[in-house]
């Protein structure tokens, strides 16, 4: 079981930056994949980046390639989303999530979520 905590988003102008965290309890992090989603008003939750247990392989929504980064330490049952380049298309709230299983882009692959935080950008 791991239970995890999202801290980090805010109101940033457009082409501003963020840095998200989500800290996991437990000290079994290090066996998940580790995932981050977002949810805008009225829309489907979707994948946005996705990281391997060990930190070796990420993946990324091709709405932000190039422009967000994430990373994890596993000694610190920590993992980061580095957004960059931000625009009003990526407001919403985002979601951290653990994943045990091998379908990273897959919402239903997850079995434990944030309570998610924030993310606003001005234009």
């Amino acid at each position: 079981q791991v239970q995890l905590v999202e801290s980090g988003g805010g109101l940033v102008q457009a082409g501003g930056s963020l840095r998200l965290s989500c800290v996991a309890s437990g000290r079994t992090f290090s066996r998940y994949d580790m995932g981050w989603f977002r949810q805008a008003p009225g829309k489907e939750r979707e994948f946005v980046a996705a990281i391997s247990w060990n930190g070796g392989r990420t993946y990324y929504a091709d709405s932000v390639k190039g422009r967000f980064t994430i990373s994890r330490d596993n000694a610190k049952s920590t993992v980061w989303l580095q957004m960059n380049s931000l625009q009003p298309g990526d407001m919403a709230v985002y979601y951290c999530a653990a994943t045990a299983g091998s379908h990273r882009y897959a919402i239903l692959s997850y079995d434990h979520w944030g309570q998610g935080t924030q993310v606003t950008v001005s234009s």
